[in-house]
């Protein structure tokens, strides 16, 4: 069979017969040469590993940003007139920047690598009639594979034989409850969680076993295609970083035209062309922001510390912002918002046709001295599902596990919570006989001692085991059985998305004199239904609430069915009760355009495999939304990847989900992703903060050099001048702006615009102010200092005091946009208070310590020159105050 018709073929649509003939082999197995030619024609069974981007291109890459080439032409620029010094400093910035952003980038891309370990290391097939063990990367189209309990599946299978095979597909479908499977062809459209002729490689068998013929390998396998959908997926850039590119771009083209017109001016007026030269440079390092990749990498630290003190692991650290920038969170359902862990939610008898919740009142007597027909209704459903159950428990109290079937644990607990258990089963109702369940029997059977008698109990299928009864529980005792009380209930019921399991039993009888065949029972007694679901994890409803108040819209993405998914979406707040529900036959077809129109307004979408939500994601990217998305499965990886920001789970998450995503909770809970948004947003309105004090004094700065040029004054401060201010002086109160702490409001306002910059359009208007404020008070200060004293070296070093002052000063500004600085108690941000003096300390050490007076060309200063400089440096905290103060006389009114 040809490539292409191996790809295309519906194989769990196929009957076995014709499997068989279409892949050209046999039950026995292909030959050992013919599975060597396949082999040379199809590949090996593996994925394509993909090398990681190697250690140099990554540093290379920190020299792409536009301020930084500013910086590398600056550093030539001084290196070519000989000017060592400054083009030493500037070489150190440039280093130290590269270094920082190496460090953040460096990390391997392990996703693909991840699912490879999925793969089976060697595999049972049956070759030349004989049972073989291989290298599962020897497999081929058409080998006949051997599956068994405990082993994963080494490749895409079509089922021949299935015998009580159930497999835990949750790593492609997200969902936790084996899958039963069976050799009969099933419809060609149905999605891959219903595909139960199939068997796919890396989903592993929770019970039974069952014979295969492979049809696909390696790359053209289910996980296979997820990696392709893996290493296809573009990285979605972080609000962050395209924020700061925005910024960069800004500054870049600032500082260049600031450049071109200084030279430009300078030359018509006959200046000196290396000199000019200077001043351009100059310039460009007064522009830059030097300091700002080291205060971005504190800030982000400092939330990656906050957000692992409340259960969220970041790998990436520009995640942390992105996730506080989140519109949209498109959350898996099962272990996010749900437990995990299947529990009986509903209980229904016939006795008064109540549905209840399974919280029954605890038995506390001996159960077995008791008549069935006497015992609560509700508390035998509950002992029957208890006694017709494969399920076993270890351990006591805190300690106590119980392993098996999920549907069967959630039985047992529920007996066990009612106190019915206070021994071992087979100690207090002895087993004499057992049916197990089985797809084709759709019922499983224990006949078991209660005291001196035998009593048969039956679960299964409702309708299966409605069929086996004649009888039904009665206020009276047995009434005849009304097959519409079943129905009724069982609709309701199933409306609310449980799982329903009917369970009956026979009329107690003497040891040893059955009346009924446990293999096909008959004359049963109906006791009820018990409904069955993943229960809503506690404080996901609240936390759905709170996104909703904070602007943030919550979406269920799941491969369950759809009326699980919407029961549970209703309960937790996601939709309304009757809220649409799109699964993905409904969206497959769509165009683009249709379905960004379809994911603006519903919130739940069912059955949807890995490549379905992706396409939800980047729909919603599409319509602007900056989406985070929650996972834990192989299936989510490729939009995990994809997303703004991708949420895996630490506890049942899977590698492959892990390495796609950025930050894993640790404690696998919706909750924590609301805290984590939080520290998302306090991290960026610091992280604004300081890009504000930055920026505002660059631009004051740029200012000023420009003016003192045009005015042909000699330069206001040298290069290593003006990085000592960027880097040194501004930079301890910059990094300390970033330990501010939340604003009250923060979760109750909505999410920033993806249009909006790091700096508001309130910040820019403010820094123009102050920009212009503070170039002033150095120009003013520097004229005055060089028409007194006649020196350069002092005019220059008041220049650079005064800067430092007004920085200062500039730092109260930045720690809020809108309150006075009198209301923002400065105890909230002691590490501001003490870097602002440290700031001081170190400038007044550096004007007198001889060898910062050479490297900085600087002198001591006298008191008068100080007084002045704090009186002209205090006016930017008057102007600024002054101004909030008209913006809240303003708001106010309106």
């Amino acid at each position: 069979m040809t490539e292409p018709a191996l790809r295309e073929r519906k194989w769990h649509a196929v009957d076995v017969p014709e499997a068989f003939a279409a892949l050209d082999t046999a039950p026995e197995g292909l030959t050992d040469e013919e599975a060597r030619r396949r082999l040379e024609r199809h590949g090996p069974n593996a994925l394509e590993e993909t090398p990681p981007t190697s250690a140099a291109v990554v540093f290379l890459r920190q020299f792409a940003s536009p301020v930084i080439a500013i910086l590398l032409f600056a550093f030539v620029l001084t290196a070519v007139l000989g000017e060592w010094l400054d083009a030493a400093v500037i070489a150190v910035a440039l280093l130290v920047n590269a270094v920082i952003g190496f460090v953040q980038e460096r990390r391997a891309e392990q996703a693909v690598r991840a699912l490879m370990s999925l793969s089976q290391p060697h595999a049972h097939v049956v070759r030349n009639g004989r049972r073989l063990e291989v290298e599962s990367a020897a497999l081929v189209p058409g080998d006949v594979v051997l599956v068994e309990s405990g082993s994963r599946i080494p490749a895409d299978i079509r089922l021949v034989e299935a015998h009580a095979l159930e497999v835990d597909e949750s790593l492609l479908t997200g969902e936790s409850e084996p899958v039963t499977k069976s050799t009969e062809a099933v419809a060609p459209e149905v999605g891959l969680g219903d595909r139960l002729s199939v068997g796919h490689s890396g989903t592993m068998v929770a019970s039974g076993r069952g014979t295969g013929v492979v049809y696909a390998t390696g790359a053209r396998t289910e996980l296979g295609a997820i990696a392709g959908l893996i290493k296809g997926a573009p990285e979605t850039a972080t609000p962050l970083k395209e924020r700061m590119s925005r910024l960069s771009r800004i500054i870049a083209v600032a500082a260049v035209a600031s450049a071109i017109l200084v030279m430009a001016i300078g030359l018509l007026r006959g200046g000196d062309p290396m000199e000019l030269l200077l001043v351009a440079v100059a310039l460009a390092v007064a522009a830059v922001p030097e300091g700002l990749p080291i205060v971005l990498t504190v800030a982000l630290a400092i939330g990656v510390t906050r957000m692992a003190r409340r259960n969220a692991v970041v790998r990436r650290m520009l995640a942390v912002e992105a996730l506080g920038s989140a519109t949209v969170i498109g959350s898996d359902k099962t272990g996010t918002l749900t437990e995990n862990r299947m529990t009986v939610r509903r209980l229904w008898s016939p006795v008064d046709g109540r549905i209840g919740p399974a919280a029954v009142r605890p038995h506390r007597r001996d159960i077995t001295a008791e008549d069935p027909e006497h015992v609560d209704p509700y508390l035998l459903l509950l002992l029957c599902g208890a006694l017709t159950n494969e399920a076993t428990v270890r351990g006591e109290g805190v300690h106590r596990q119980a392993h098996g079937d999920p549907t069967e644990v959630a039985l047992l607990d529920a007996a066990h919570n009612a106190g019915l258990l206070r021994a071992a089963r087979d100690v207090m109702f002895p087993k004499t006989a057992e049916v197990h369940f089985e797809p084709a029997r759709r019922f499983s059977a224990t006949a078991r001692r209660w005291g001196d008698r035998e009593v048969l109990f039956v679960k299964g299928a409702p309708e299966r085991v409605l069929a086996m009864c004649d009888g039904q529980a009665g206020e009276s005792g047995v009434e005849s059985v009304r097959p519409e009380d079943l129905h009724a209930a069982g609709e309701r019921m199933a409306a609310e998305g449980l799982r329903l399991l009917a369970l009956a039993m026979s009329r107690p009888y003497e040891p040893g004199t059955a009346p009924v065949d446990p293999k096909d029972p008959s004359g049963m007694v109906l006791l009820g239904l018990v409904g069955i679901m993943d229960p809503p994890r506690e404080g996901a409803r609240e936390s759905v609430r709170a996104c909703r108040e904070a602007g943030i819209r919550v979406v269920m993405i799941t491969g369950d069915h759809g009326v699980t998914a919407r029961a549970i979406a209703a309960e937790l707040g996601i939709c309304e009760p009757d809220a649409p529900v799109l699964t993905y036959d409904q969206i497959v077809d769509l165009d683009g355009e249709r379905l960004r129109a379809a994911v603006a307004d519903v919130n739940v979408y069912a059955r949807i495999p890995p490549e379905g939500k992706l396409r939800l994601v980047r729909a919603l990217e599409a319509n602007g939304e900056v989406v985070a998305v929650t996972g834990d499965g192989v299936n989510d990886a490729p939009a995990l990847k994809a997303a703004s920001v991708g949420v895996s789970m630490g506890r049942g998450g899977t590698d492959v989900a892990r390495e796609a995503s950025e930050i894993v909770l640790a404690d696998d809970n919706f909750s924590t992703i609301v805290h984590a948004v939080e520290e998302g947003r306090v991290t960026f309105d610091n992280i604004r903060r300081a890009v504000f004090f930055l920026v505002s004094t660059g631009a004051a700065m740029v200012v000023a050099l420009t003016v003192s040029t045009l005015l042909g004054w000699p330069l206001l401060m040298v290069p290593a001048q003006l990085l000592w201010l960027n880097l040194v002086t501004s930079a301890l109160q910059d990094i300390a702006l970033v330990f501010e702490r939340a604003e009250p409001d923060l979760l109750r306002r909505p999410p920033r615009s993806a249009r909006e910059g790091i700096v508001s359009p309130l910040l820019w208007q403010r820094i123009g102010v102050t920009g212009v404020v503070m170039a002033i008070g150095t120009l003013a200060l520097f004229w005055w200092e060089w028409d007194r004293s006649g020196s350069l070296t002092a005019a220059q070093t008041v220049a650079l005091t005064t800067m430092v002052v007004f920085m200062a000063f500039q730092a109260g500004n930045a720690r809020s946009a809108t309150q006075s600085v009198l209301r923002v108690p400065p105890y909230h941000n002691p590490l501001l208070v003490a870097a602002t003096i440290g700031t001081f300390v170190l400038h007044v050490a550096a004007l007198y310590f001889p060898p910062t007076q050479i490297l900085l060309r600087v002198e001591p200063l006298d008191a008068d020159a100080w007084w002045r400089i704090v009186a002209v440096a205090f006016s930017v905290l008057v102007v600024v105050e002054i101004e909030k103060a008209i913006r809240r006389a303003l708001a106010s009114r309106r």
